[in-house]
């Protein structure tokens, strides 16, 4: 199977009179087939299945080259092939996630390849001090994959981690870092409330974006 036989397959199932509200919402950055992400996982599903089995090398290049495709739905099939794939990828693949996150960036595929990295960092502990450069990178969506790397993890995640990255960022100027740093926070409420809520209190520099998405489950 190839990227012209996943191009018919998406094609089959595409909307052309969807694509330019999807590409609004997106902020005109990305044009689209106009393919839902119900069908679109439906006609991706014998193309993942095949490429999540790949070694590390080709699964490169089918990624690059999903990338290099001009429709946005090309890219989310690859963001979905590399979590499929994440839990067989060796530490090395880390390499490959950072370009997919630095190239045609937005939240859509960010958000998304964030999950692929705390399943190689949970898979490969030594991954954790690449985090650690991660949350200082100038490319803010880097930053930003940093800080949600943790999500989900329940108790498998280290509050003073998640914390600290926010801290190194609590300053940041942009909405899509504050945000992040609300949404880590609020997930790792879930499981470390009195530990987030005493980290909110004694940071009054916090954001009101951050401190609004941080707290919107807190009782009282």
């Amino acid at each position: 199977m190839d990227l012209l036989q996943l191009r018919v397959a998406l094609g089959s199932v595409a909307d052309p009179d969807r694509a330019a509200p999807m590409a609004a919402y997106l902020k005109e950055q990305f044009t689209f087939l106009g393919v839902g992400s119900v069908e679109r996982r439906k006609a991706q599903r014998p193309y993942v299945g095949e490429w999540r089995t790949l070694e590390p090398g080709e699964l490169d290049r089918v990624i690059r080259s999903l990338w290099n495709e001009p429709e946005r739905e090309f890219q989310y099939v690859g963001a979905d092939l590399l979590r499929k794939a994440a839990p067989r990828l060796p530490a090395e693949s880390l390499g490959l996630v950072r370009w997919a996150i630095e190239t045609k960036s937005w939240w859509d595929t960010v958000d998304s390849l964030a999950k692929v990295i705390g399943m190689l960092v949970l898979s490969h502990p030594e991954l954790a001090d690449e985090m650690d450069r991660w949350i200082l990178a100038e490319n803010m969506w880097v930053v930003r994959a940093a800080i949600l790397h943790q999500l989900s993890w329940k108790d498998r995640g280290d509050p003073e981690v998640v914390m600290s990255y926010c801290e190194q960022q609590i300053g940041h100027s942009d909405f899509f870092i504050r945000k992040a740093i609300g949404w880590a926070l609020r997930d790792l409420a879930r499981t470390y409330p009195d530990e987030v809520w005493a980290w909110v209190d004694v940071h009054p520099d916090l954001s009101g974006l951050s401190r609004r998405e941080a707290t919107k489950h807190r009782p009282g």
